[in-house]
């Protein structure tokens, strides 16, 4: 039976309602790990065009409770072409699906929590006054939705030690970075999970999109995908980020800079404290083994191949 994970934002029980389609691919992240980027790959493989379409409404989030899940699940069931859909839920949350494939996308943690940090504080009050809302309605939340320290350092401290639901010590505003990581550790050996780095996208976009179209089985020739890599840098997605995400902008006062912003890493170096950098690196090894926990901070190529698959 799958574990069931309720927030301000989430319920994961929402998953029992989708019905699933042979070829389903689900991008599955830890908010902030580069979901839209992927989603913007698989709109480009899966049309074989450039042109930009609204990801948000066409690759649904499925366990965020903003619209009943009924209205969900119908306009998917309306889609043709292939579909997908993105979840920021641990991976022992989701049902077994047959014909499914999952994509899941990591990211250095500490890269993670700064960009978290950007995004939660660029929330409106209206933002914030729905999901305090669900919170104190839902008696599993039973509170408003944490407000975001505006200070990057002790939002990242609070990470690290304050935890948003029962059972998790660290994760706050949303659920463990940890807990998170070790579930898609846990099922590594799944065929039908691929582990893709934010690093290898940033570092070979087109060669990442290979691994992804034979994982995803379909034909399409070296050449193209790699015109097709033009769309999805973050110069072309800046320019049509109005269009991949129009919807999610309205959370934001019309910006999308939270969804799409600078892609870097290692931004937290110099903002983030010492002791709370080590203990980063404690919770990480102490949740993960050594290898993957060194995946997740450097990914592939930069590991000297490592690949979670075959640990």
């Amino acid at each position: 039976m799958e574990k069931s994970y309720r927030t301000w934002l989430i319920d994961s029980d929402r998953w029992r309602a989708f019905r699933p389609r042979s070829g389903d691919v689900v991008v599955a992240t830890y908010p902030k790990s580069g979901t839209t980027w992927m989603q913007r790959i698989l709109s480009l493989l899966i049309f074989r065009s450039g042109q930009p379409v609204a990801l948000d409404s066409l690759f649904p989030w499925l366990e965020v409770n903003r619209r009943p899940i009924e209205e969900v699940v119908a306009g998917l069931e309306a889609q043709e072409h292939r579909r997908s859909v993105k979840t920021h839920v641990p991976f022992d949350a989701i049902p077994k699906l047959e014909g499914v494939k999952f994509i899941h996308v990591a990211r250095d943690g500490r890269d993670v929590a700064m960009s978290y940090h950007h995004h939660c504080t660029a929330y409106r009050p209206g933002a914030l006054a729905r999901m305090d809302a669900i919170g104190l309605a839902d008696p599993s939340v039973g509170k408003p939705y944490p407000r975001v320290d505006p200070s990057a350092g002790a939002y990242f401290h609070n990470w690290l030690t304050v935890g948003a639901i029962d059972g998790q010590p660290d994760g706050t505003p949303y659920l463990s970075y940890f807990a998170y990581e070790k579930s898609f550790f846990d099922s590594r050996s799944d065929p039908q999970l691929l582990f893709v780095h934010y690093n290898d996208l940033r570092g070979d976009l087109v060669g990442e999109m290979r691994r992804i179209v034979d994982f995803m089985g379909v034909d399409i020739p070296r050449g193209e995908v790699a015109t097709l890599a033009g769309f999805a840098t973050f110069d072309s997605m800046s320019r049509d980020a109005a269009k991949l995400v129009p919807e999610y902008a309205r959370n934001f006062g019309g910006s999308t800079l939270p969804f799409i912003n600078k892609g870097g890493a290692g931004r937290w170096r110099g903002v983030f404290q010492a002791a709370d950098l080590a203990l980063f690196e404690k919770k990480l090894r102490a949740a993960v083994p050594e290898p993957y926990a060194d995946w997740l901070l450097a990914g592939r190529i930069a590991s000297g191949g490592i690949d979670p698959s075959g640990m």
